[in-house]
């Protein structure tokens, strides 16, 4: 156990917050839909980056390497200014989804380089460039171009130039939980000194500008000495604490409010507001700050003259202990002292040790680098996100009992009041969280912090997430669309780690989550199932970008799609239900007569992939593949051949029983004996589940295995799905044979695509026609070891197709988490293929130890593309990673238990890679 590990099992406890302070601040606030009060719902439009230097929010905050508490009540972040540039550096700068040729996009480049899960320790990179930052040539270049062009990025317009730019690093260190060591190292990279104003900054959310009786809190200089300056901050649940300012820094006071004359022509209530840290720096306006040193914002300016190749270091304490009015020099010397750069170092140290207890020994530098600033990205995308839905809704004139005037969105998600800590997607470009991405960031999460992780799913199924009708929130821009429903999965996959890791597993929130389980899943039953016949349709799955039609939108054809993918969801989500409630059966023998209710409904599901009355199924038996059906008006029905991810995903449905439970309760056998005898079509195409495999196993699976070898081999054909780097969401055999599909004088058609996508028929950010995509890609990696632990060593295939080369399924996953990790992984050159052709990325030893989790990559070179900061599922090739450094082949068939993506016991020896072929 290491000391953050005592922290961990510390931060329950009230007098122990370890986790109430913490990087919960968003990187945009503006252009979110909690922001938008227009009725038309273009949020981006509505609250633009240029309003939000002088318009206050009114749901949460956002800044630059900022920290929060866990209620976001008080915030502190960085401001900074180079002498040029036209605005106050105090929030990421970036692209709306009308101005970049490929959608909404952040422009700026900073890095999250290092977390513990308590936060205890936190490291930050900003690279804020000398010359002025060129946020005109940004939008005009990336507006000007098509979507057959490359985004016009930070890095291209010049900005870096002979290293004429500063790295800030930002570093936080708890000495206790309520008193928080800040470090700001500015390193100027260029040949010739520069100046940097510095502007640590401090404010509260405004809670009182809107109509709730609120006391106002208070921020006020109380010491202001050439040793340093003291912030006294007066909150009525925070209480009473100081930020500590070390050297010769002006104190700065402004108010949390709208600058309404700058935005609508109307008289400020004040004469200080929220860009007055602008006007004075910028602009030179010295009456734009109070001068009697009080506010709801406050700043300390230092202004810095580094010189060249050299740096400069400021420091600050937030902490609750006051000065007690001792002489200013004892005090700067309490405060700043040696015990300062101690503990920082202290902290620094610790989260080495704790992430030598994560991260395997096997690994090498550059691999370890890798897991830990990817886990380090999960951590940093915490946020505290606060949206009630009736608020929002009364506030903008919209009655959610009334038809009067409908609201752009989410009016019928009034019940939903979320005001917590979350871990999102990403803080720039999706500074809101999705349900079925949080359940896949769960699987890395639950590397470093399991509470967290098991609060997190918990957190969707609460009254207050969950729709009273079962339905899981999508995300803000529309609660109502719908995910994969990945969530019984993620919460299994937490509930094995956790048994694995410390011998048991926690039942009772086990028990606790199964019924909001058991009503999201009757949800889809009831309302994707129009024919009732167990093939699914209609709706966001994830995989919109990559079909012939908008599954969002009406068919233009009429009728209606049987999906091959929502229907391999599904069964999923049965197996994933069945081993839920046969866990609690072994405890509960209330739930065995459910357990047979799941295999029956798998059952069911998976007979109706593989067999339709008509003889037009998912299935295809010429090409041995899954295509999803369209059901015209007239009665007939043809499959849309294109080979997608769509039609791997039933290849995913799969899961191993171990048989415990029939050999626990005997009469379960009976059961499911008499259910097929009765009803012999259902096992006829499938794989059979009475079968028994390595160790008595049982297989739940839509595929037999000839059908696997089948669909495996298009998906290992490095001509169709396998990529030097995963495997595409779309086939290559699509580049030289586009399906193309005409409805009257429209033509349809779908290409191989390796990177964005052409077609703006989804909207601005249309990204999924061909690139690499980490989360589906994690799923197959989990099917394989789950086929694997079922067939064990006796089933191989060629692995590419083709190649002669015969592998285990084991070896296949492990070569696909290879392909996978090499995006990130520098190369014989020297080269990291997630940055493409940015050669600074690979050259430059100020950025090429930094690394970014993009949001999908191209699916020929490995580059990454979409959201550059998306850790958020990205951050899974760390539990991918983990596993293969951790868990032999052997070892992996003695687990058993169903488990998904599951390490060896947490005392086992890590394996040594070199001469283990798995």
């Amino acid at each position: 156990m290491t000391i953050e590990h005592n922290r961990l099992d510390e931060a329950h406890r009230p007098d122990k917050p370890w986790r109430k302070w913490g990087p919960y601040l968003s990187e945009r606030q503006w252009g979110t839909v909690r922001e938008d009060y227009s009725e038309s719902g273009d949020a981006w439009n509505y609250f633009t980056h240029d309003q939000a230097r002088s318009r206050a929010y009114r749901w949460g905050e956002d800044g630059l390497a900022g920290l929060s508490d866990d209620h976001q009540q008080l915030c502190f972040a960085l401001s900074l200014w180079n002498g040029q540039d036209p605005i106050l550096k105090e929030r990421l700068f970036g692209l709306t989804n009308s101005e970049g040729n490929h959608g909404e996009d952040v422009k700026e480049c900073y890095f999250y380089l290092d977390s513990t899960p308590t936060h205890s320790y936190m490291k930050y990179l900003y690279k804020y460039p000398q010359a002025p930052f060129p946020y005109a040539d940004l939008v005009a270049t990336n507006r000007a171009r098509s979507r057959h062009d490359f985004e016009y990025e930070l890095t291209d317009t010049g900005v870096f130039d002979d290293d004429r730019y500063f790295d800030v690093f930002v570093e936080y260190a708890k000495a206790t939980p309520e008193d928080i060591l800040i470090e700001i190292t500015v390193a100027n990279r260029g040949a010739d000194p520069a100046v940097l104003h510095v502007l640590p900054t401090l404010w509260f959310r405004n809670v009182w500008s809107w109509g709730d009786a609120v006391e106002r809190p208070t921020l006020r200089q109380i010491v202001a000495s050439e040793s340093g300056s003291v912030v006294a901050i007066s909150h009525a649940e925070l209480g009473e604490r100081f930020l500590y300012c070390e050297g010769a820094a002006s104190l700065l006071f402004t108010e949390n409010e709208t600058n309404t004359e700058r935005l609508v022509g109307v008289p400020n209530r004040t004469p200080y507001v929220k860009d007055g840290f602008h006007r004075y720096v910028v602009d030179g306006q010295e009456a734009a700050v109070n001068p009697e040193r009080s506010g709801t914002k406050a700043a300390a300016l230092y202004r810095l003259t580094v010189g060249a190749h050299a740096s400069c270091t400021v420091r600050l304490r937030l902490c609750d202990e006051a000065p007690n009015n001792l002489p200013v020099e004892r005090m700067y010397a309490k405060q700043f002292g040696p015990g300062f750069a101690a503990v920082l170092d202290s902290r620094r140290q610790e989260a080495d040790a704790f992430y030598a207890t994560v991260i395997p020994s096997s690994l090498d530098a550059d691999a370890t680098r890798v897991m830990r600033q990817a886990l380090a990205g999960m951590l940093w995308s915490k946020q505290f996100y606060y949206y009630d839905v009736e608020k929002w809704l009364t506030d903008g004139g919209v009655d959610p009992l009334s038809r009067k005037r409908r609201a752009p969105r989410n009016d019928r998600w009034q019940h939903m009041y979320n005001a917590d800590v979350v871990s999102m997607p990403d803080k720039w470009e999706y500074p809101w969280y999705a349900a079925w991405d949080l359940a896949f960031h769960v699987l890395a999460l639950t590397l470093v912090d399991e509470a967290f992780g098991k609060q997190q799913l918990d957190l969707m199924l609460r009254e207050r997430y969950l729709h009273p009708n079962g339905q899981l929130p999508a995300y803000e821009w529309n609660f109502g669309d719908v995910n994969p429903p990945v969530h019984a999965w993620a919460t299994i996959f937490t509930y094995r780690l956790e048994q694995m890791q410390s011998g048991h597993g926690d039942l009772e929130w086990l028990e606790r989550a199964f019924p909001k389980l058991l009503l999201n899943f009757t949800w889809w039953v009831n309302r994707k199932d129009s024919d009732g016949n167990n093939v699914f349709e209609g709706g966001f799955l994830g995989l919109d970008n990559i079909g012939v039609f908008d599954r969002s939108a009406p068919l233009p054809t009429g009728g209606s799609l049987e999906q091959a993918d929502g229907t391999a969801w599904m069964a999923l989500f049965c197996q994933n239900m069945l081993e839920i409630a046969a866990q609690l059966a072994r405890e509960r023998p209330a739930y065995v007569d459910i357990c047979v209710k799941f295999v029956a409904h798998f059952l069911w599901i998976a007979s109706s992939v593989m067999n339709a009355g008509d003889n037009v199924g998912l299935w295809d038996e010429e090409d041995g593949f899954f295509y999803d059906v369209l059901r015209l008006p007239d009665g007939r029905a043809e499959r849309l051949k294109v080979r997608s991810m769509v039609g791997l995903l039933p290849l995913c449905a799969v899961t191993s029983f171990d048989g415990d439970l029939i050999r626990q309760y005997p009469e379960t056998r009976r059961e499911f004996a008499r259910f097929i005898e009765t009803r012999p079509e259902v096992v006829e195409f499938i794989h059979d589940p009475r079968t028994e495999g390595v160790k008595g196993r049982h297989l739940a699976s839509i595929l037999s295995e000839d059908k696997l070898r089948r669909v495996l081999a298009k998906m290992l054909d490095e001509n169709e799905f396998l990529s030097p780097f995963g495997i595409r969401s779309l086939s290559r055999y699509h580049a030289e044979h586009p399906y193309v599909y005409r409805v009257g004088d429209q033509e349809y058609r779908v290409s191989y695509l390796p990177a964005e996508s052409d077609t703006g028929m989804f909207g601005g950010n249309s990204n999924w026609r061909g690139p690499i995509w980490m989360p589906v890609n994690g799923l197959i990696i989990r099917a394989l070891l789950q086929y694997f632990m079922y067939y064990g060593n006796d089933f191989t295939i060629e692995c590419p197709t083709g190649s002669g080369r015969q592998m285990t399924l084991y070896q296949i996953a492990e070569e696909l988490v290879r392909r996978l990790s090499s995006i990130f992984l520098r190369n014989a050159d020297g080269y990291r293929p997630v940055h493409g052709g940015n050669r600074r990325f690979h050259d430059d030893p100020h950025w090429k130890d930094y690394v970014l989790f993009y949001e999908y990559f191209h699916g020929d070179n490995g580059a990454g593309l979409g959201a550059s900061h998306q850790t958020g599922w990205t951050g899974i090739i760390s539990r991918a990673m983990h596993l293969f450094a951790t868990t032999t082949a052997e070892q992996f068939l003695e687990l058993g238990k169903g488990a998904a993506f599951v390490q060896a016991e947490a005392e086992s020896e890590v394996k040594d890679r070199a001469g283990v072929s798995g």
